[in-house]
């Protein structure tokens, strides 16, 4: 279990002088389910941030904005420990349990309780959802982009398949296990809960890979027909979603598993949520 941190943040309130500080403990395993609403009182994406790693982790990239934020958010998450695909299996058994029940884990997109044991590729089973479409970039499963915790989580074989490599837009139909989420035949909409988490994973890809280590430079922009193309859209959708579903206490929680004992890099945009408008 990860050693709980305190963070601090900080809302700057329009027409106001001074600002309102609001403690949040990051959650262990007890904390509420994936795709949880913020709790009363939680910072939106409009506000500044202060947390526990700025004067550590995030130190040489506080201050800055726009492609000096990005280029230092690159080589800080940049230094990470790197898991076989293979290792990914048990990983998501631990970063996306479900935390009313340590017997399984919390499927994206469906929002599904479905047993850690039930790994697999048959129906019924739940596979491991690159939400970085691999094909975007051609990465496969190879160690790197394609085996990087912060885009990897778990999810139902038959929901992986229907949402394929698709771009992320809103609209479209919704389809059995669907949990809320909708398709078309050209995007995928997640359901309500986890279009932030969607978003800010998407974001993460695309400054952790820039090009400089033998991997594709990662984008996203604003089109849904990228096909193989190392871009991911819809980058004003995204955006969009990013602000209307903050960082969850699951969201929050899977970071900190992530960063204290697999890859030991984070991502940034659930620490600095502000950061997305600052650089995009």
């Amino acid at each position: 279990m990860p050693v709980t941190h305190i963070r601090r943040r900080w809302k700057t309130l329009a027409l106001a002088t001074s600002a309102m500080l609001v403690g949040l403990a990051v959650p262990a395993l007890t904390a509420p389910s994936a795709g949880a609403a913020p709790s009363a009182g939680a910072a939106t994406t409009a506000g500044a941030v202060t947390t526990a790693y700025d004067d550590t982790y995030y130190a040489d990239a506080v201050g800055k904005s726009g492609t000096a934020l990005k280029d230092s958010l690159h080589t800080i998450i940049s230094d990470q420990t790197k898991i076989s695909y293979s290792a990914v299996w048990d990983a998501l058994k631990v970063t996306d349990q479900d935390p009313n029940n340590s017997n399984n884990v919390v499927l994206l997109y469906s929002g599904i309780s479905r047993s850690k044991s039930l790994n697999g590729g048959d129906t019924g089973d739940w596979n491991r959802e690159h939400v970085w479409a691999k094909s975007h970039g051609d990465f496969g499963t190879s160690t790197g982009p394609g085996t990087d915790l912060h885009h990897l989580r778990p999810e139902d074989v038959q929901v992986n398949s229907i949402r394929g490599n698709k771009d992320f837009d809103n609209g479209g139909s919704s389809f059995t296990n669907s949990g809320g989420s909708l398709t078309d035949s050209n995007s995928f909409e997640p359901r309500a809960a986890v279009k932030g988490d969607v978003a800010r994973m998407i974001l993460y890809m695309a400054v952790r890979y820039e090009g400089t280590d033998g991997w594709p430079d990662l984008e996203p922009n604003d089109s849904v027909t990228n096909g193989s193309d190392p871009y991911h859209g819809r980058l004003s959708v995204l955006k969009q979603w990013h602000q209307q579903d903050p960082p969850s206490a699951f969201e929050e929680r899977r970071n900190e598993v992530i960063y204290d004992s697999y890859q030991h890099n984070r991502n940034p945009f659930i620490d600095h949520p502000e950061w997305v408008e600052s650089i995009w």
